[in-house]
């Protein structure tokens, strides 16, 4: 049996069309909006669960076996909340139509909207930038919301350098990371969806899985959505003080490992793509000072991109023989890690465009995919 596909003739990335349209509605919804409304904001929702669980009160009960019930916390809350994410992409995408492959590719975006963060990063991060040159007291209370160090003694320079810091580490947690997470769901629903039951759909163009769902956009979002769990429970229960969150912060650590690193590449190939070797050589230098086994990645490249000495009194510093950043230089990290974001979108972008258009390739084989012809083929 044959039908005219929604892709049009024999488009090249069909399978992956739904996970990138998917990040064009993210991407857009970030630049246009920073931030759902805090009331209904998922990872806000998701924290309120979380703080269930965080005993470091002690005028509250204590868990028995805080770091079992860490385990469970930390191995089951991400998977609940990344099967809820991806059950309602798969229930928007019922029954199979096209009507309903928009609505999937609408939810998608909007759950990934809400676990990734650039522009509320980059305009909270010029706030304090702006702040240490008019009123460093208001500098001083702004920055709570980039980095948690006690910012009292802080001068200017340490101000804009905290903000330098906390903005790189967080466009790796808070963008690159669930980003990331997308990607390999995505890449993962796009190499098993053609088999284990699962077929093209002739009315949509995607394969799909028996909700009519495609199978990538409800795997990139889960994973997305795990990712950014992962990282809330790190970043709330995540301390030495909370016996309960140690799983949390060494599931993390496991879970930030490439996306640190990822995101130091973004950044020097925003730096300059011509010397983003030399960047990443000379952050490597540095990326071992901070106690976290990844944040040092994305600092120190952006100590080295920006060639200024970037510290957190008493605990470490970031190409010590450069000076401390000026505003100037501040306003320059900014726009560094906006054109980092870029990059990791546009990485992520060629990554899934490439899967798709392998997936086509095999799916063609087996007589699943869109034809020469414009069609799609049924087994």
């Amino acid at each position: 049996m044959a039908t005219a596909s929604l892709l049009g003739p024999a488009s090249a990335f069909g399978p992956a069309l739904a996970p990138l349209a998917a990040m064009a509605v993210a991407v857009a919804l970030d630049l246009a909006l920073a931030e759902p409304p805090a009331r209904i904001h998922p990872v806000a929702l998701f924290g309120s669960v979380v703080g269930r669980f965080d005993r470091e009160d002690p005028d509250r009960d204590a868990h028995d076996h805080p770091r079992l019930v860490g385990v469970a916390v930390a191995v089951g809350l991400p998977l609940v909340a990344a099967a809820v994410a991806g059950g309602l992409v798969a229930v928007a995408g019922s029954p199979r139509s096209r009507v309903s492959a928009v609505l999937s590719v609408s939810v998608a975006g909007a759950l990934l909207f809400s676990t990734v963060s650039l522009r509320m990063l980059l305009a909270t991060t010029a706030e304090v930038v702006d702040l240490t040159e008019t009123d460093p007291d208001a500098a001083r209370e702004s920055v709570r919301a980039l980095a948690g160090r006690d910012a009292t003694a802080l001068s200017p320079a340490d101000l804009r350098s905290a903000a330098i810091e906390s903005a790189a580490e967080n466009l790796a947690d808070g963008f690159v990371a669930p980003l990331s997470g997308f990607a390999i769901g995505a890449t993962l629903g796009l190499a098993v969806g053609p088999t284990n039951g699962l077929v093209a759909d002739p009315a949509i163009g995607f394969a799909v899985g028996g909700s009519g769902a495609p199978l990538p956009l409800v795997a990139g979002v889960a994973g997305a959505v795990w990712v950014k769990a992962v990282n809330t429970l790190d970043s709330m229960l995540g301390y030495r003080s909370k016996p309960v969150g140690w799983a949390s912060a060494r599931l993390d650590d496991a879970v930030m490992f490439l996306p640190a690193r990822a995101t130091a590449i973004c950044l020097a190939l925003a730096a300059g793509g011509v010397g983003a070797v030399g960047t990443l050589r000379r952050a490597a230098a540095w990326a071992g000072e901070p106690e976290s086994p990844n944040s040092g990645w994305p600092m120190a490249t952006a100590a080295a991109a920006l060639d200024v000495r970037l510290e957190k009194p008493g605990h470490y510093v970031l190409n010590p023989d450069a000076d401390p950043p000026s505003a100037a230089d501040g306003r320059t990290a900014i726009r560094l890690v906006g054109v980092a974001g870029g990059v990791a979108v546009a990485l992520v972008t060629g990554w899934l465009a490439a899967v798709g258009w392998l997936a086509v390739g095999r799916l063609s084989a087996a007589g699943l995919l869109v034809t020469p012809a414009g069609v799609v083929r049924w087994s």
